[in-house]
């Protein structure tokens, strides 16, 4: 699936390259919770362990050239997979082990929490969304049921031109669908698609996701400028999807990325926060939950994840692993539990990135772990654990 070429620039940015299709990088937020410096909005809006999390990808190939996208353009493309398949086992296993490479500097890191980087260890997540378009993968379901049967929970993000495959897909923890743009013109021009029929897909996609049972999600990622208007078009295609959950998120000025778009093109945390409010009023059926701040994301839910007046939007893990082991059917609602921390921060990007200074100038840490009360690490509470 790649040049010498493409391999050797994807190893010079960190990944590790599994069998001849796969492949693994570090997030940055997984190294940032080892070394206490805060979790990835999937620990404030889901509970997932961020030091805990693997992100990989299945297929380094995609049918998009997302403008958005941190990948190069050396980076392959194709519609239909016309290479070999590796073995689900062979993924899996080449997959851990190369992550737990990747983090075996922090062992003797005085910066990191010990505890912390034993923890990471036993990989408890993993998120399908590094690279490429990992539903693309001929063997997913295998690979993911290979997943649940060693307790890890799966986020997949699919950017919705195989609408076969999500049809086709096994129960998985959450499952993503991008919705890079509200019309179909403007979607040629931001995500670059292969497929001819790229919108038609995009709407068979959204009309599989909507039959789904176990947790659903709608990413929009937002660029200023460009692709930050008509809402009423995107409330239409939320509506048709029917997600569980919408993400709004900033694009970020990052990687091969800042060749195509420019800083002006990132919009602010408060610029995110404005967009979902004006896009709720839309969307009857939806309420915005929470927010993070570094990651300029804002959350929304179903008003069903709202039971007796208490949000439910985080995961209860070891629920959904008996769940989807026991061969049974079951819904997004019957692993579902109480969300610590709710509401927006209102807090504005400056604001966050002088908190940051502040933090490391007095060298302060702090880590959380699933025990931790309120998500005190978000609102500055003393309860979080100082390991």
């Amino acid at each position: 699936m790649l040049t010498p070429e493409a391999k050797a620039e994807l190893e010079k940015q960190q990944y590790r390259i599994i069998g001849r299709h796969s492949a693994v990088k570090t997030c940055g937020w997984t190294k940032n919770m080892i070394k206490g410096e805060g979790g990835c909005y999937k620990l404030k809006f889901y509970g997932i362990m961020s030091n805990q999390c693997m992100q990989m990808t299945t297929s380094i190939s995609c049918a998009n050239r997302c403008t958005f996208c941190w990948r190069g353009y050396k980076a392959p493309v194709a519609t239909d997979w016309k290479w070999g398949v590796d073995e689900p086992e062979t993924i899996l296993a080449g997959s851990l082990e190369a992550h737990h490479k990747l983090l075996i500097g922090f062992k003797g890191n005085e910066k990191a929490s010990k505890r912390a980087y034993a923890l990471s260890r036993t990989v408890k997540h993993v998120a399908l969304s590094l690279t490429g378009e990992p539903i693309f993968y001929p063997r997913i379901n295998e690979l993911i049921d290979q997943f649940h049967a060693q307790g890890i929970s799966t986020f997949l993000v699919t950017n919705a031109q195989y609408p076969e495959q999500i049809r086709d897909l096994h129960p998985i923890t959450q499952l993503y669908v991008s919705v890079d743009a509200p019309t179909k013109e403007l979607l040629k021009d931001v995500d670059l698609p292969l497929f001819k029929d790229y919108w038609e897909r995009l709407n068979q996609s959204l009309d599989y996701l909507a039959q789904k049972k176990q947790r659903t999600c709608v990413r929009l990622t937002i660029i200023k400028g460009i692709n930050d208007l008509l809402l009423e078009k995107y409330a239409e295609l939320i509506e048709r999807g029917s997600p569980d959950f919408i993400e709004a998120k900033a694009y970020m000025f990052v990687g091969p990325s800042q060749q195509r778009l420019s800083m002006d093109n990132m919009p602010l945390h408060e610029e995110v926060v404005a967009f979902s409010q004006e896009l709720a009023k839309h969307l009857p059926d939806y309420e915005i939950v929470s927010d993070h701040v570094p990651s300029r994301v804002v959350m929304f839910a179903k008003k069903k994840f709202k039971i007796d007046g208490v949000w439910k939007t985080w995961i209860d893990f070891p629920k959904f692993q008996e769940l989807a082991l026991s061969g049974k059917g079951f819904t997004a609602l019957d692993y579902c539990t109480r969300t610590p921390q709710v509401g927006l921060s209102g807090k504005k990007t400056a604001e966050h990135q002088k908190e940051v200074k502040e933090r490391f100038r007095k060298r302060t840490h702090i880590f959380v772990d699933e025990k931790t009360e309120e998500m005190a690490f978000y609102g500055g509470n003393t309860k979080a654990s100082m390991v």
